[in-house]
């Protein structure tokens, strides 16, 4: 009974984008901590993952979203703005921190909005 709660399909899509966030913002960090390192490029989610989470989440299957694994790639649209070959500019770096962290926030409040009314339905309380 308690694994078809955990299992359902707006739940497991919310658990994997929370990882997704997760491991972009580990990404972020990196880019800002190399960002006078020459000729590092500049580290992202990588595109396919969110396009392969919009399919399963798309499909209602929980399985198939649980299946799927966030990945890093090397953001091949970034440019090394001066001559020592990095693609990391503090700018971009510092927007892209503030979008993940509301994305992050936002993802959190679903995961435990799910919980709360699990323990809602357990105790017949809220808090």
């Amino acid at each position: 009974m308690i694994d078809t709660l955990f299992n359902q399909p707006n739940y497991v899509g919310a658990k994997k984008m929370l990882e997704a966030t997760v491991l972009r913002h580990e990404a972020i960090a990196s880019n800002i901590a190399n960002l006078e390192q020459p000729n590092y490029r500049r580290m992202d989610l990588a595109p396919s993952f969110q396009q392969e989470l919009g399919r399963a989440i798309g499909t209602r299957d929980a399985a198939q979203i649980t299946s799927l694994t966030p990945q890093l790639a090397v953001d091949t649209e970034a440019v090394a703005a001066n001559s020592d070959g990095n693609t990391v500019r503090l700018e971009h770096e510092l927007t892209q921190l503030s979008q993940n962290y509301v994305q992050h926030a936002l993802e959190n409040q679903l995961v435990t909005g799910s919980l709360l009314k699990l323990r809602m339905a357990i105790t017949g309380r809220s808090a």
